[in-house]
C-alpha cells in the first residue's frame, strides 16, 4: 500500500506526537502507512501525490482568520504551501482529510467564509448527518447523530455551493463537508480519543479555547461522552483510499 500522507502544524511535541500516534491507532495504520511532515518547522518539500494514498491534515494551533498583519512568518509560509497544494488536490480529486484546522483551510480555498461567529469551546456535542451524509461512504456505518470532540476558534460561516454539506450541529451549522468526490473536511475532531484531548487541554491551556477555571467541568463531560462511532471516518477514509 502506498502511504498517506499527514501534514502538521503543531510546534509542540507532545500535541503533535499525540495527533500523529492517536490517528495512527483509529485509522489502522503502522508507521510506514502514514509520512508526517511538520510544516511548522520545516517547509513543504517537493511532493509527488502518485506516492501517496491521499493526504491528511491535522489541526492547529494557528487562526486562519486573523488578518495576515497577525500572522508568524511561519503561517502565512504554511497557508501559501498548503494553498498550492490544494490548487493540485482539486485538479486531480485527489483523497484529502482536513480536521479542525484543515476543514478552515479547504473552504476558504473554495471560496468559503471562516470567522469567529460558530467558534465553540471544548466538548463534544451532538453531531447529525445530512441525507447527503447518511449516503457518504467515508460516513459508512455511523449512526445519524453520535458525539465528537470540538475545540475551535473559528468555523465556517458560509459555504459555496460547490460544497456538499455532511453533517452539522447545533451550534455549528457546517460540520462537515466535502468537495468534488474525495476531498473532505470536518469541524470535529475525528482523530481524538479522550486521552489525546486532554493532553491538548493542558498544553494549550491559556490558548483561548475554553476558560482554564471550567476545565475541570470540561473533562467530566468529555469523559461521559460516547464518541466510539467517529474514530470510524478516518478508518473509512483510509479503506476507501489505500491503493
Amino acid at each position: 500500500m502506498k502511504p498517506f500522507l499527514l501534514l502538521a502544524t503543531r510546534s509542540e511535541d507532545a500535541a503533535a506526537d499525540s495527533e500523529y500516534a492517536s490517528i495512527l491507532e483509529l485509522a489502522g495504520l503502522e508507521e510506514h502507512e502514514l509520512r508526517r511532515i511538520r510544516l511548522e518547522a520545516e517547509p513543504l518539500p517537493d511532493l509527488d501525490l502518485d506516492d501517496y494514498s491521499g493526504v491528511i491534515v491535522g489541526g492547529s494551533p494557528f487562526t486562519s482568520s486573523i488578518p495576515d498583519s497577525h500572522k508568524s512568518d511561519t503561517q502565512r509560509r504554511v497557508e501559501a504551501e498548503l494553498g498550492g497544494l490544494l490548487d493540485e488536490l482539486w485538479a486531480r480529486d485527489f483523497p484529502f482529510f482536513g480536521a479542525c484546522y484543515g476543514v478552515g483551510t479547504l473552504a476558504r480555498h473554495i471560496g468559503g467564509v471562516i470567522d469567529g461567529t460558530y467558534a465553540e469551546p471544548i466538548g463534544a456535542p451532538v453531531i447529525t448527518l445530512t441525507d447527503e451524509g447518511a449516503a457518504d461512504p467515508v460516513l459508512a456505518g455511523l449512526p445519524l447523530s453520535f458525539q465528537a470532540y470540538v475545540g475551535h476558534k473559528e468555523a465556517c460561516t458560509y459555504l459555496p455551493e460547490a460544497a456538499v454539506l455532511l453533517a452539522t450541529s447545533e451550534q455549528c451549522p457546517v460540520q462537515m463537508f466535502r468537495v468534488r468526490t474525495n476531498l473532505y473536511g470536518t469541524q470535529f475532531h475525528p482523530e481524538l480519543t479522550l486521552d489525546t484531548l486532554l493532553e491538548r487541554m493542558e498544553i494549550y491551556r491559556h490558548a483561548g479555547y475554553a476558560d482554564p477555571s471550567e476545565f475541570d467541568a470540561i473533562r467530566r463531560e468529555v469523559a461521559a461522552a460516547d464518541v466510539s462511532h467517529v474514530g470510524r471516518i478516518l478508518a473509512n477514509f483510509v479503506h476507501r483510499y489505500a491503493r
